[in-house]
């Protein structure tokens, strides 16, 4: 028995143990580790956190694997050397990027205060804590901006997700530049979301963006263009928007099938190169180009529907109408009716 019982603590002694640091910490137990081996009855256990394996310290017989860490997730998405990460990813189109802690008004009144046992006689101290909570964080004037901005951004961008976080870090250095000093934080803030979308190859309409910032009438129109062309000078966004890119969004907002769409890009790449579309508006351009790919593919619009989609008026589309027709017979196509 002495023999069997050395040769045991030798076999423990040699078992493979994890790498040193490369453990979680965790609490989990599971059914292999309740129970004792099937192959020497002992109950010890080793656990291999990496591989996900949980091996008998005794005899090494593999008792579980593809084992699931329930724990807290551990990645490190700076570049220091501690791992452990708790909370959302900070996100640039709210002021404090999701840093900050939050007293939710939910989780004091109702079920949310009976849950954290939060009694009725203590919940006007708790609303007057959560007003403190909210106006500490907007102490600064760049912080106050920053919200208002934000707010703008997510509420009147019409933009995706991902365009919306780089509007807001195009706004965050706009502001780091000092543009937004002596100007209104929402001509800024639709300026950003312009760029960014034009730099996206997703362009929107100067008028369109202008009418959802509450920016309409003639002066609101001609401070938001003044400041397109100033924070783009300032931040280095220049991007030459075409014609080709509005085409996908005024096909659908025309209604128009597919096949219209291959026609219309077929009609802009054989056009495209030449001069006469120089100083011509590239919404006008797109527009006539629909215009005419839906008549030769048997679903006609009228000029004014393509008008009010283009933004330009019917004489411009005659206009680009006929430069479009010369160049087609030039190139030996036969303008159809």
């Amino acid at each position: 028995m002495s023999e069997e019982r050395a040769e045991s603590d030798s076999k423990k002694k040699n078992t493979r143990k994890s790498p040193v640091g490369a453990g979680r910490p965790s609490q989990r137990r599971t059914v292999g580790q309740t129970t004792p081996c099937t192959e020497c009855g002992e109950t010890e256990w080793d656990e291999d956190e990496i591989r996900g394996e949980t091996v008998c310290a005794s005899c090494g017989t593999v008792v579980e694997e593809n084992a699931i860490d329930l724990g807290a997730e551990w990645t490190n998405y700076s570049d220091g050397a501690d791992r452990s990460r708790v909370g959302a990813p900070s996100r640039e189109s709210l002021s404090d990027k999701g840093l900050n802690t939050t007293i939710a008004r939910s989780d004091i009144s109702g079920a949310g205060a009976q849950r954290h046992g939060i009694k009725g006689s203590n919940a006007k101290h708790w609303r007057r804590r959560v007003l403190i909570d909210e106006r500490s964080k907007t102490r600064s004037s760049r912080a106050r901006n920053l919200t208002k901005a934000m707010q703008f951004i997510r509420d009147r961008g019409n933009l995706p997700p991902a365009l919306v976080e780089e509007t807001a870090r195009l706004y965050r250095h706009a502001a780091e530049q000092g543009i937004v000093t002596g100007r209104s934080i929402r001509g800024v803030s639709a300026a950003c979301v312009y760029i960014a979308a034009r730099q996206a190859r997703l362009p929107r309409k100067i008028e369109e963006i202008a009418e959802s910032f509450d920016m309409t009438g003639e002066m609101g129109v001609k401070e938001l263009k003044r400041t397109i062309r100033l924070v783009a000078r300032k931040l280095n966004a220049h991007h030459v928007t075409g014609p080709g890119e509005y085409l996908d969004k005024f096909h659908s907002d025309l209604g128009l099938p597919a096949p219209v769409l291959g026609e219309a890009n077929y009609l802009w790449a054989r056009v495209s190169e030449s001069m006469e579309w120089q100083g011509k508006k590239p919404a006008g351009v797109a527009g006539v180009m629909l215009y005419k790919a839906a008549q030769g593919r048997g679903h006609p619009r009228t000029q004014s529907e393509v008008c009010a989609v283009a933004g330009v008026s019917e004489v411009t589309l005659r206009g680009l109408l006929r430069i479009l027709e010369a160049l087609l017979v030039q190139l030996g196509e036969a303008p159809s009716n």
